[in-house]
């Protein structure tokens, strides 16, 4: 397809753009590509970008006795004003990391007996299912470099 423009004397091939695509086929790449199955955990993971997760971070007290719900309930409070955060106090902890693991949150903070002693969490990374503990203090700039990109999950183990 080309047209002759009479002005210049020469033939032109128009070149077009076509920048609307959908947001419905970005959406389904973007699951398409994170959707994951699982063999060892035995469930889906949804690997969706920290950046793009709807929920990012997941808090769950260990059990409930004791200070461990209300501490959990101070750091889920503290952090919801940051982040889109869920707090799950229902069944056991490898059924609420199951259940954090489908919907795609990228970080799950546990908070346990050595949380109220020695006043840190632990942060369980969805992808590699690695634990790390991290001062409750440190909480909210931590989980913001993580989410952002700014630092590896694994520099935090060193």
């Amino acid at each position: 397809m080309s047209i002759f423009d009479e002005a210049t004397k020469k033939k032109v091939v128009p070149k077009v753009i076509e920048p609307t695509f959908g947001m419905d086929r970005a959406f389904l790449a973007v699951l398409v590509d994170a959707y994951n199955y699982d063999k060892e955990r035995g469930n889906v993971v949804l690997k969706v970008n920290p950046k793009l997760a709807p929920v990012k971070i997941g808090v769950f007290p260990l059990v409930n006795k004791e200070k461990i719900p209300e501490l959990s309930a101070d750091v889920f409070n503290s952090l919801k004003r940051d982040f889109t955060a869920q707090y799950d106090k229902s069944g056991s902890i490898g059924r609420r990391y199951a259940r954090a693991d489908e919907i795609g949150i990228p970080y799950c903070l546990t908070i346990d007996f050595d949380s109220l002693k020695n006043k840190d969490a632990t942060i369980r990374d969805r992808d590699t299912t690695e634990q790390v503990r991290v001062k409750i203090s440190e909480l909210k700039d931590v989980l913001r470099k993580l989410v952002s990109g700014e630092i590896t999950f694994s520099s935090l183990k060193k």
